[in-house]
């Protein structure tokens, strides 16, 4: 071969391994990026991972067992399908259904019960996760076994009236030997009975009817008295039937309402009561913003005047906390009396069914 073509062929095979070489290098610095760009995509991924995780040690939200459903009890009937009170209020505007939606809750059942041992019945056989009834059903339910602790205490001066048939009985002393009828288990029953030991009157008869069953046997004079509370005893009392006596002069027989929640629904939502007392306390504040609304809300479910709801029902009733020292002193006062009266099967600490 000549020595020009030898150059030649030389010069080529340089440029050949140049090109050789240079798209190595081009194909290991691709690789080398594409590397990087993964390792950045992996490392935010595991960075965004390690946030959630974060997120998740240090979040406050319940578990996700919590059921989106919650079932709450109440005493009464009406047609707006709500109780009184900052509940009452909250349920009837939706403050409280806004903040239980921040724990997964989507919906509140409600369900009006006549009395509070019904109420308890269905909280024992799991229908009810939780209600507010008066104080002397859930003692008595409690000191039966019934898996409940107590979560709020919200009104501490529910009055009992005792109300006499016309042309009946016109002093408590003048009930010796008669018939009376209360709804057995309530807070009305502790008062009467306590009411007749403070008199002295020893002969009696108990007999448990509803309320609307007592007003018409009171009305057909086949019971000499009934116990009866707020809105209907003022009736009855406007309407010719005698007043015996109240509760507001014997403070030691006040009665109370409770609100209680089941064992087993606390289980699933430890932070309830902390959540619940928070969202009634909203309702609250809101409600004594607009407190003519309010009491027109309270006539509605009463089917009665916004003065008359003002009268039975005011707001300076209403506790703005879960428990007041005044108020659990009168709870264990009720307790104390159902265990000595043996309404109450056995004695507790209410320090030891309390929920701070």
């Amino acid at each position: 071969m000549k020595k020009a073509d030898r150059e030649i062929q030389g010069g080529r095979l340089k440029r050949f391994r140049f090109a050789l070489v240079a798209s190595v290098v081009m194909v290991m610095l691709v690789l080398q990026a594409c590397g990087n760009n993964a390792g950045t995509a992996t490392n935010g991924a595991a960075s965004a991972a390690g946030g959630a995780n974060t997120a998740e040690a240090t979040s406050t939200e319940t578990p996700s067992n919590v059921p989106a459903v919650l079932n709450f009890g109440f005493i009464g009937s009406n047609k707006l399908n709500v109780p009184g009170g900052a509940e009452g209020w909250g349920l009837y505007k939706g403050i409280i259904q806004e903040e239980l939606k921040k724990y997964g809750i989507t919906e509140v059942k409600l369900t009006g019960f006549p009395n509070g041992p019904d109420q308890t019945e269905s909280l024992i056989s799991g229908r009810l996760d939780f209600g507010s009834l008066g104080d002397t059903p859930a003692i008595i339910a409690y000191a039966s076994g019934a898996k409940t602790r107590l979560i709020t205490q919200s009104m501490t001066n529910n009055i009992g009236y005792l109300i006499g048939k016309k042309d009946g009985p016109k002093t408590i002393k003048d009930l010796q030997g008669k018939a009376i009828a209360i709804q057995k288990g309530s807070f009305m029953h502790r008062y009467i009975v306590g009411l007749l030991q403070e008199e002295g009157v020893t002969d009696y008869k108990l007999v448990h009817m509803l309320t609307p069953d007592g007003t018409a046997a009171l009305a057909r004079g086949d019971i000499d008295a009934m116990t009866n509370t707020g809105i209907p005893a003022l009736k009855q009392i406007s309407e010719g039937y005698t007043h015996l006596d109240d509760a507001s002069t014997h403070p030691t027989l006040l009665g109370s309402s409770v609100t209680v929640a089941s064992e087993e629904y606390l289980a699933k939502f430890p932070d309830f009561p902390k959540v619940w007392n928070e969202a009634r306390e909203k309702a609250l504040a809101d409600l004594k913003q607009h407190e003519d609304e309010y009491y027109q809300f309270l006539a509605d479910i009463g089917n009665t005047t916004p003065e008359l709801a003002k009268q039975v029902s005011p707001i300076s009733d209403i506790k703005d906390t879960a428990f007041t020292e005044d108020g659990l002193k009168l709870l264990d006062g009720t307790k104390n009396f159902l265990v000595e009266e043996k309404l109450a099967k056995k004695d507790f600490n209410i320090s030891n069914w309390q929920l701070q």
